[in-house]
């Protein structure tokens, strides 16, 4: 069965040192102090500064988007993609965060580096490759248990053979500098170079039958571990299995979108499963068994002597795991006692007998529930 690292994640709001319920504003301010306080330059050969300023980083890109934040907040670290490394979520680059401080510090990377006395990282921006979005569609079974698929995709990769030259503007630094007299004093600044727009330098050769870029379509066989209790709607991500960038930029993430398919008899809510039991009115008298489908097989279960329709069974745990690892839900079984209704002479004359009788009249004691007390009891 595959394995996530789920458990392992710290969460989120608690990484930034935030409630649940905080502002946008305040989540960018916690996160501010966070990054400043473990940023690299100011830690030069500190691990666990590190580690803790990519936590921070990949807790605000989370938090900071409306659409990741409201399936964070619904499913975890599952609902982000799961496993770190190479599953879903895959943590952030340094790239990626370095992107982060045009919204955070203003300006693109270049107010962050003035705050430490910069310029010790280069002015180059690093393209990063389109997204890919797939379905895929899960029968109950494999939503039980996680599986693995491998899946082909059709995705951009840079051509063999492609060669570039350095910007001759700027050097290859992505930027151009100026400087100005004013009042002041020389006045120094930095904008992206016009000439390759911040890539610090530009297509030379490309192969045939690529694009300007030098890139081409290919496939490629992705697997994707998809953790056990993911539900209908559910997005994945699978970090750096999208579309390559041109000029050794940063490749683009394969979007995962989660299709459940009907189960036949079992019905789905939430980590609960339901199934509809029809038996006859001998078996409900008398007593008797049946076989149930579960997601893990058919089990006998047995029905009591006497047993009322609108009756609910629980097996418990034969219900489906939370995607976040928090338990398994139930199976509820739903009885429903079968009136027959093209009756013989002989069955007829028999329920005749038995109108009589006084075991047949309606007879409800404080065990026999209501359909409202039902509803309720299949809730809790």
């Amino acid at each position: 069965m595959p394995t996530t690292n789920n458990m392992s994640k710290r969460d989120y709001y608690e990484v930034l040192g935030v409630s649940k319920g905080a502002s946008e504003s305040e989540i960018k301010k916690a996160y501010r102090k966070m990054a400043l306080k473990y940023h690299p330059d100011k830690n030069p050969d500190d691990k666990a500064a590190e580690e803790k300023f990519k936590e921070a980083a990949e807790a605000y890109e989370v938090l900071s988007t409306p659409e990741k934040k409201q399936r964070y907040d619904q499913f975890g670290h599952a609902g982000m993609g799961g496993a770190a490394g190479g599953g879903f979520g895959g943590g952030m680059n340094m790239e990626d965060i370095f992107s982060q401080f045009g919204d955070i510090f203003g300006g693109g990377g270049g107010g962050f580096e003035s705050f430490f006395g910069g310029g010790g990282r280069s002015g180059r921006r690093r393209v990063k490759g389109s997204n890919l979005r797939i379905r895929i569609k899960l029968n109950l079974e494999e939503v039980a248990n996680g599986v693995d698929k491998k899946i082909k995709v059709q995705k951009l990769v840079q051509a063999d053979g492609v060669t570039y030259n350095t910007c001759g503007t700027c050097h290859g630094s992505g930027q151009v500098t100026r400087v100005a007299n004013t009042i002041l004093g020389q006045m120094q600044t930095a904008s992206t170079c016009p000439s390759c727009h911040g890539q610090g330098k530009s297509i030379d050769k490309r192969p045939k039958g690529t694009d300007a870029n030098g890139m081409l379509k290919q496939e490629e066989v992705v697997s994707i571990n998809i953790p056990a209790g993911v539900e209908d709607g559910m997005q994945l991500k699978v970090a750096g299995k999208g579309n390559a960038a041109p000029f050794d930029g940063i490749p683009g993430d394969l979007l995962v979108l989660i299709e459940v398919e009907e189960h036949k008899s079992l019905k789905r809510e939430g980590q609960n499963l339901h199934y509809d039991c029809y038996i006859n009115m001998a078996d409900a008298a008398l007593g008797s068994s049946v076989e149930i489908p579960t997601v893990s097989g058919k089990v006998k279960v047995k029905i009591e002597e006497g047993t009322q329709s609108g009756k609910i069974l629980r097996l418990r745990g034969k219900g489906l795991p939370s995607v976040n690892g928090y338990g398994t839900g139930d199976l509820l079984i739903h009885i429903n006692v079968w009136t027959p209704q093209n009756l013989s002479k002989e069955e007829k004359s028999f329920f005749e007998k038995c109108r009589e009788s006084k075991s047949f009249n309606p007879n409800p004691t404080q065990e026999d529930k209501s359909f409202f007390d039902r509803v309720k009891e299949m809730f809790n």
